[in-house]
């Protein structure tokens, strides 16, 4: 695998230093932008129009017509209305997308909004999509209830098996839709490997019939592995999670290739979703200049609570990348990787509790209950990637959409936890947990 090093970025990203680290860009950015003049500004300004003056009208009828024929941010961007383009969100969108290795960011108001952009451009009615059986709830969701309703069909398959992708594919299949690592059960997928199966079909389809792999990078984030670079089509996010970092905003993006772009602009002028510009600017300002410094301090401390909770009396298993016994060890290893090449198993635990029956996990509720109540470093509640560590139980909350049986079917047992590492001591969370396991006793 190629590393994404310094001089990389700067053949991707126009007016930065040749070497210029990641960490760097991500605080500085390009200095200056095609999107708005602020030479005299340490901090990027944040627009606050919803609408923009035009000096006459053919500045007007060209800006409506560049989105309309697919040619918007080819030129200097006519800024007319906040929903189709506007600065704050701009400079933001150009980060990401040169920080993800993708030719454009589109982003959009929450993950899910970019979750259904980024297959509403790619799928019709007729169409189908392959996807991993695990899923977040709402993706799961948007593909079995909504779909159909469009006569559009999910296969939902174990994408670790290349051979059950290979059989899942039809003549009407147009996406290959996954999460790695999986969420909750941080299980990957071999990225470089579906894309050569999609290589395979694409040979043999016309060019408006092509195959494109979609990868929601959420709980890795560029800054642990780059699925462009990998092979991969298109990349969405959550902004809300680890790359806002604060969970005081939310936001959702789609990075990916040139072809794409203009019909994901279409899709949000008319679908709506956009990002609004107050949202964009702290994701912009705070968000990614801290990521590198957050993930490599929350990576030490996931670390140290897996390794804790492994030797748990009344821990059944845990599962986090970085763990020598992680069960895809080799392929973590190759997938997730800084931009300076070093391994980066992200900040995702998930544990089961040992029970009597885990369909009806009385020690898991106990630990998690006690938490809730007493617990100083953890908070039991949904999202991830914030300064505090969240815990909770995805089968009950965030995948509850999932039917029962196919929550078992994908891995998410009732007894199962997961844990957003935050940025406390490591030493703090592992007393809570002691504290909590021993009140389950």
């Amino acid at each position: 695998m190629s590393k994404n090093t310094g001089s990389d970025l700067s053949k991707r990203v126009r007016n930065i230093p040749q070497g210029t680290s990641v960490e760097s860009f991500l605080i500085h950015g390009r200095h200056f932008t095609e999107k708005w003049d602020f030479r005299h500004h340490i901090i990027p300004p944040q627009s606050s129009s919803v609408t923009y003056r035009l000096d006459k009208t053919e500045r007007g009828a060209r800006g409506f017509q560049e989105y309309a024929s697919g040619d918007a941010h080819k030129n200097k961007p006519i800024y007319i209305y906040d929903r189709l383009d506007e600065p704050t969100r701009g400079m933001l969108e150009d980060e990401l997308a040169g920080f993800e290795g993708g030719d454009f960011c589109v982003a959009f108001s929450t993950g899910m909004a970019a979750i259904s952009a980024a297959l509403g451009v790619l799928l019709n009615s007729g169409d189908e999509l392959v996807a991993h059986k695990t899923l977040y709830g709402c993706t799961y969701s948007l593909l079995t209830n909504w779909y159909p309703r469009l006569n559009i069909k999910a296969n939902l398959v174990d994408l670790r098996s290349i051979d059950a992708l290979k059989e899942s594919i039809t003549d009407k299949t147009r996406a290959v839709y996954f999460e790695s690592p999986v969420n909750p059960t941080l299980e990957m997928i071999d990225i470089e490997a579906v894309r050569r199966v999609v290589d395979e079909v694409n040979k043999k389809r016309a060019e408006d019939r092509q195959l494109y792999i979609v990868v929601d990078n959420t709980f890795a984030t560029p800054f642990c592995q780059r699925p462009i670079e990998l092979g991969a089509h298109v990349v969405v996010h959550s902004l809300t999670k680890n790359i806002g970092g604060y969970g005081t905003d939310m936001g959702g993006a789609v990075i990916g290739p040139h072809d794409l772009e203009g019909q994901v602009l279409l899709y949000r002028k008319d679908f709506g979703g956009a990002l609004a510009p107050k949202s964009a600017w702290p994701i912009l300002v705070y968000g990614l200049p801290t990521l590198p410094l957050r993930l490599k301090r929350q990576m030490e401390t996931s670390y140290e609570v897996a390794r804790y909770l492994e030797g748990h009396p009344m821990v059944a298993r845990v599962v986090y990348p970085g763990l020598e016994n992680y069960p895809q060890r080799a392929l973590a290893k190759k997938q997730m990787r800084s931009p300076d090449g070093s391994f980066t198993p992200g900040n995702m635990i998930y544990f089961e509790t040992v029970e009597e029956n885990a369909a009806e996990p009385e020690n898991n509720i106990k630990v998690v209950d006690w938490i809730a109540k007493h617990a100083y470093t953890m908070t039991l509640a949904v999202s991830l990637g914030q300064l505090r560590t969240l815990i909770e139980n995805p089968g009950a909350m965030t995948h509850a959409a999932v039917p029962a049986e196919k929550r078992i079917e994908g891995g998410i047992a009732p007894n199962g936890v997961r844990i957003s590492i935050g940025v406390e001591s490591a030493e703090d969370i592992i007393r809570d947990f002691e504290k909590a396991f021993e009140q389950a006793k």
